[in-house]
């Protein structure tokens, strides 16, 4: 199958995973207001969906390595659409955090899958592919909100939730036709776990920009709706404020992957996440709904040349029989971070308020930067043409990754 039909059918499960992650994020208030749990315990179902994502790409992803990945991706879409039922007809946190289960574990076992096989299929444009993906999770993402603005006020919460999983259930079997050499790399490890790949300290170093993406996506998911309902804000402009937000990812995502192949993906990463904390900082003390939005798009645009960078650079530097290992070694601390970052400003905003939550992710991404800076060394300056057949290190063996 070639590379861009990949590309077009795994964007699309994308797309349909995040819209149900959209709309969870969009109603979380209401799951406050009408099931009175509180923002801690909300913060609790956001985190748990991270933790059980990145126990499922640190402890799974590698079996696509050995010749399993269109059965993971398809195992992966059926555990999102169990997810999403449950959340439809929960009422209680118990339930939410099952949903939450069952989705993170979705997301954990088909991404990496999919990158590895998206990766291999053209290398010399994994930048360009990789932030087709990109674009495709964030679309899906801001059709949530929409979603949620016209079936939640009509049919209730369980509305978006239900079609959500239904239009997935009807993907399924485009991804059963899915066929890609799968044969099983000799060169690939025995072991089920990658956490050897950090020895490399390229890897390392984007896996810490990759963390530093999450602290940002963690605090924003838990925290924006409930700060925009607090500040007195309708409903529909905290889901326009979403769309609005994730607009520029999703039209700058392939341009922003090729500029981190081409100017290199450290470099690109640095800059783009220094910035993002600056944005990030200014949530905690913004005044009105309308600033909160204009620093948002303003921030959209910036994250839309930057996010693909740590993806780009596992790409380029891991070695080709471990390759969705480190897919997923990285997807796997992205979510972990993620998970800690939205428990910890769920907690921050209840006891201590909106200053702390958002600082406190803003100087953590600082720290992350500044890490990832050091243990890159001289790759932090390496770049890869998009022609390049060598933006995959086919040659390295798996030996140099230990």
């Amino acid at each position: 199958m070639s590379s861009r039909r990949l590309v077009v059918l795994f964007g699309g499960l994308a797309a349909f995973s995040a819209a149900g992650y959209g709309v969870m994020f969009t109603v979380l208030d209401d799951f406050r207001d009408a099931y009175g749990i509180s923002e801690g315990a909300l913060g609790v179902v956001v985190a748990v969906g991270f933790f059980t994502s990145f126990l499922a790409q640190v402890l799974v992803a590698p079996q696509a390595d050995r010749g399993h990945a269109r059965a993971m991706v398809l195992l992966g879409a059926v555990a999102t659409i169990a997810g999403l039922l449950v959340m439809a007809y929960s009422e209680a946190t118990l339930g939410l955090v099952l949903g939450r289960i069952l989705m993170g574990v979705g997301a954990g076992v088909a991404v990496p899958a999919a990158r590895r096989m998206v990766i291999l299929a053209d290398p010399a444009n994994l930048g360009r592919n990789l932030g087709w993906l990109v674009s495709a999770d964030v679309v899906g993402f801001a059709m949530g909100p929409a979603v949620s603005a016209v079936l939640v006020g009509t049919f209730g919460l369980a509305a978006p939730f239900l079609v959500i999983a239904v239009v997935m259930a009807a993907y399924l079997p485009y991804l059963w036709r899915v066929h890609v050499d799968e044969h099983a790399d000799p060169d690939a490890p025995a072991a089920s776990l990658a956490f050897d790949l950090l020895a490399v300290r390229p890897i390392a170093a984007a896996v810490c920009l990759g963390a530093a993406v999450f602290v940002m996506i963690g605090t924003f998911d838990s925290l924006w709706v409930l700060v925009l309902d607090d500040l007195d804000t309708a409903d529909w402009i905290a889901n326009v404020g979403i769309i609005v937000f994730a607009v520029p990812l999703a039209v700058l995502g392939s341009t922003g992957g090729r500029l981190c192949q081409r100017v290199g993906p450290y470099r690109v990463g640095t800059v783009g996440l220094l910035i993002g904390a600056l944005a990030v900082c200014s949530y905690g003390f913004l005044p009105t709904a309308g600033l909160m939005l204009t620093v948002a798009i303003l921030h959209s645009f910036n994250d839309g040349l930057s996010v693909s960078a740590a993806g780009v650079a596992v790409g380029m530097v891991a070695p080709v029989a471990r390759m969705a290992a480190a897919q997923g070694l990285l997807g796997g601390v992205q979510t972990l971070m993620g998970g800690l970052a939205a428990l910890g400003a769920g907690q921050l905003y209840q006891h201590v308020g909106r200053g702390a939550a958002f600082g406190t992710a803003a100087v953590v991404m600082v720290i992350l930067v500044a890490a990832a800076a050091v243990l890159a060394g001289p790759a932090f300056h390496e770049r890869q043409g998009s022609g390049s057949a060598e933006a995959i290190p086919a040659a390295a063996s798996t030996s140099s990754a230990a």
